[in-house]
């Protein structure tokens, strides 16, 4: 724009004269570089300054005017006011003021930039200015109010994310004119058979010479096994879960000082209820004991020095019977009353029912153990009364954890008919029974009775006759027939059936056992004590 003349005047006219020209073309630099922005939007608080400006001007004019207005009638008014000349102020966009060509120059090229780059301005990772704060519209001179609101713009800027370059999608980068690299294949399926495509050898079904189908079939399978397998481990986790608590339950309710595992020879074995050992050993959890004079011990270092000077290698008491390797021995409780008293204790960790632990002076042990190059080991025991009212003949029988399960449960009860056999009595076992007692005698009848139909030759049969035969008693006796569904009830007369089938079965498995976990009455050596 041409600069207009005027006529000299006063000095201070003159100074005048020269700053308001100097404040018109800053002005008009303004409003050009105002115009290249004009896709751009402002900030809340320079909109806030337009109204503001809008209100009080009957003339809409722009915010960047207002500004620049604003300044010259400060810088006319203190000219005006303090009559020296003042040097004007210098602004970021202002020029060289030696020519006015060179000003108009580069006013053109601000507006020829403009009419080119019609597209907002870009931020430096190429994207386009997305909120109010990309754009700073403030100056040198710019008053507090515009200075707080570029702060709060600044500080809504750092959660808008917009700015940020866009993640490429799936589509954009995924080419789906690849092929399977294998001749002949069309790239369907896939080897794991979850994928509908493929691309690769690897993945290929017809490399690995199996069709589409196939690997579908191979992948249900798949996972119908681990399926499977997934929920037989939550069973068993269940299963183990249920157990653990039944055994806390009916362990840790009696006391919290109690013993969870012991070491037993080369064993070490888990307890399944409490036993009263001493508070000393029971707050400790573990005790070692030694499997011959069954003493217990606190720690390992104590076992070993105890093994190293302990001349027992078998139970105290008797050899009544011995059969290959197996022996069976009479302990008095009262000529042996601590081994006696450890043995119950011993049993109580395994025994629920078992109220017997120091009163042992009336009872007989028959200890049963397994004989080896180190000595006699303790497989498992049964006691009875000296002098039994009831024709007891077992109050108490153990099989220990790790003999469980091979027949020796068996030997006992039967040696234990044996010797009621000696003594010309009918015995039963004292009740109640454990769980795994009770079982193991429903067993044991089960094969007496067998073995007695199957040798009878008879046409009448008397349980009577049976029970002086196997010396049990006839209440067993019948139970035992009523839960083999042998007994029956016809014309007021209670007949036994021989079923066949039965005894069919109890042959096979006796064939298959073997006669190696069986007693033998002759190999028994002993007199009934005097008195019973």
């Amino acid at each position: 724009m041409p600069r207009r003349k005027r006529n000299a005047g006063s000095s201070s006219e003159g100074t005048e004269d020269s700053d308001f020209s100097a404040d018109h073309e800053h002005t008009d630099r303004i409003e050009t570089y105002g115009r290249t922005r004009r896709n751009t939007r402002l900030t809340r608080a320079s909109l806030r300054l337009s109204q503001s400006s809008q209100d009080s001007s009957p003339v809409q004019i722009s915010p960047a005017e207002v500004v620049t207005f604003s300044a010259r009638r400060v810088t006319r008014s203190r000219s005006l006011q303090q009559g020296p000349p003042v040097t004007p102020k210098k602004y970021p966009l202002r020029q060289s003021r030696s020519s006015g060509s060179d000003t108009e120059q580069h006013v053109e090229d601000l507006k020829r930039a403009a009419d080119q780059d019609e597209s907002p301005p870009r931020t430096p990772t190429g994207n386009a200015l997305s909120s109010e704060s990309d754009i700073d519209v403030s100056s040198p001179n710019a008053s507090p109010d515009e200075s707080l609101a570029k702060e709060l713009s600044l500080k809504d800027s750092g959660s808008d994310l917009s700015h940020r370059p866009k993640r490429r999608r799936f589509h954009e980068s995924y080419n789906f004119n690849m092929k399977c690299p294998t001749p002949g294949c069309n790239s369907l399926g896939h080897l794991t058979g979850k994928h509908e495509r493929h691309f690769s050898i690897s993945g290929c079904p017809l490399f690995h010479n199996l069709s589409v189908d196939e690997c579908k079939t191979r992948a249900s399978s798949r996972d119908k096994q681990v399926e499977e397998r997934t929920l037989s481990h939550r069973q068993d986790e269940n299963r183990h879960a249920t157990r653990h608590q039944e055994k806390l339950q009916g362990q840790v309710a009696e006391g919290s000082n109690m013993i969870k595992t012991i070491v037993f020879g080369r064993y070490e074995l888990d307890t399944w209820y409490h036993s009263p050992y001493p508070e000393e050993y029971a707050r400790l959890g573990r005790l070692y004991m030694c499997e011959f004079c069954l003493k217990y011990m606190k720690s390992l270092t104590i076992l070993r020095r105890h093994m190293a000077k302990c001349v027992w290698k078998h139970p105290p008491g008797d050899e009544i019977y011995r059969k290959g390797n197996i022996s069976v021995f009479e302990v008095d409780g009262k000529k042996n009353k601590i081994y006696c008293q450890n043995l119950c204790l011993l049993a109580k960790l395994f025994l629920d029912h078992k109220t017997l632990y120091y009163d042992v002076e009336p009872f007989l042990f028959y200890v049963m153990t397994e004989a080896d190059n180190t000595g006699c080991h303790l497989v498992g025991y049964f006691s009875k009364e000296k002098n039994s009212f009831l024709n007891y003949n077992v109050s108490c029988i153990l099989t220990m954890p790790q003999y469980m399960r091979q027949g020796y449960g068996k030997m006992l009860i039967d040696f234990s008919y044996l010797l009621s056999k000696v003594e010309e009595k009918v015995g039963s076992p004292e009740r109640p029974l454990s769980d795994l007692g009770l079982i193991s005698y429903r067993s044991y009848w089960k094969e007496v009775l067998l073995r007695y139909l199957n040798q009878f030759q008879g046409k009448e049969i008397s349980i009577k006759e049976i029970s002086q035969e196997t010396a049990v008693n006839p209440v067993d006796i019948v139970s035992t027939l009523q839960s083999l569904q042998m007994l029956k009830y016809w014309k007021g007369k209670h007949l036994v059936l021989k079923r066949q089938d039965l005894i069919d079965d109890w042959k096979a498995k006796e064939t298959k056992r073997g006669s190696s976990k069986t007693i033998e009455p002759t190999a028994l050596k002993w007199t009934p004590p005097k008195g019973t």
